[in-house]
């Protein structure tokens, strides 16, 4: 049963230092929990790129600004729930650069 609070997964990240231009993983192992919001943090001097799928481009994320992906709040119907799937893996594209991008991600404990 779903508790009535959130917990956050692990922080993860990625030097800017090693883009290469191709899409890297920046959370290898994927999310180890679905969440209902997702953050990620560009502190980098780059323009980013990102995916789900590291093959295709599904959003952009400007230097210096961040992406907030609040999937509840955007759940269709009203009162479904919408979340990014466990061992999801989200990927960053941009030419080497300064900074990191980071990955943050709140989730519902079920037990």
């Amino acid at each position: 049963m779903a508790k009535n609070y959130v917990a956050a997964i692990p922080m993860t990240s990625i030097d800017a230092a090693t883009f290469t231009g191709n899409y890297q993983a920046i959370n290898a192992a994927g999310l180890p929990e679905a969440c209902m919001l997702v953050r990620l943090i560009n502190d980098s001097n780059r323009d980013v790129t990102i995916s789900y799928d590291g093959v295709n481009p599904h959003d952009y994320v400007p230097s210096t600004e961040r992406l907030e992906l609040n999937l509840q709040a955007n759940s269709q119907p009203n009162g479904y729930v919408a979340l990014l799937k466990q061992g999801t893996v989200l990927y960053v594209a941009a030419a080497a650069g300064t900074g990191f991008v980071y990955l943050a991600g709140y989730y519902n404990p079920r037990d």
